[in-house]
């Protein structure tokens, strides 16, 4: 049986009720939260998606200057990237609970990968519209209400995957970790890259992301993980 979702001015109140900002243009909330999977669909949020990532890193990189005035360059762009990625933005979409207002296929309710990426997606598209609808300080307001406490929460650097990955690699074999581009999907606003990470003597990874950058991270994540989870269980 289909999920019922609400609609118009049930929808405007819900979503009020979940984020603290009233919209003016329903329409623009519906796109928002509108997948390109959902059936019958015309207008969907992969454009707004497009900005609403944009103005995510510009309020988050104010707040980690603001927030972190000693920090070097190195430092404010490893928190930035652990903020705006999106597992943490597919978190804010699980907290609002945005899977029982999003309009899109069976996929969203399933746990997946998939799903998680629809859900961040649609935080970001909500960003976007929030802008557009109200300006930059309603969103600045609500992107502030549900990152900054995630900001504070690290309290050390989160080290860069990659990094990562060369050291241990380097110790573990003296040679470095490989990276390639074996896939791209998705329109020219919004790609969607797969990366293999390959390093001699191991079995390689694959990982996506929605750029190179994300898709090397997450691979690389997901090679350490495989390979300490293994020699745990030894």
């Amino acid at each position: 049986m289909a999920l019922k979702r609400p609609t118009g001015e049930a929808l405007a109140a819900v979503v009020a009720d979940r984020t603290g900002y009233v919209f003016a243009d329903l329409m623009l909330m519906q796109t928002a939260l509108t997948h390109s999977s959902a059936p019958g669909a015309r207008d969907n949020n992969e454009r707004l998606e497009f900005l609403g990532d944009r103005v995510l890193s510009l309020v988050i990189s104010d707040l980690l200057l603001s927030s972190f005035p000693d920090a070097r360059e190195g430092e404010l762009a490893v928190r930035l990237n652990a903020l705006v990625r999106g597992d943490t933005c597919a978190e804010v979409a699980a907290d609002l609970k945005l899977e029982q207002i999003i309009r899109a296929d069976s996929a969203i309710r399933s746990g997946t990968s998939k799903a998680r990426n629809v859900l961040a997606d649609a935080v970001e598209a909500l960003i976007a519209a929030i802008y557009l609808d109200g300006g930059i300080e309603a969103a600045r307001r609500f992107i502030l209400a549900n990152w900054e406490p995630r900001s504070r929460a690290i309290t050390e650097v989160p080290r860069d995957a990659k990094t990562e990955l060369q050291e241990w690699a380097v110790q573990a074999t003296g040679s470095l970790p490989n990276y390639s581009i074996v896939g791209r999907e998705g329109p020219d606003h919004a790609p969607q890259f797969t990366v293999l990470v390959d390093l001699p003597g191991y079995e390689p990874v694959h990982a996506r992301g929605r750029s190179k950058q994300a898709a090397e991270r997450a691979a690389a994540r997901a090679f350490l993980d495989r390979e300490r989870s293994g020699a745990a269980g030894q």
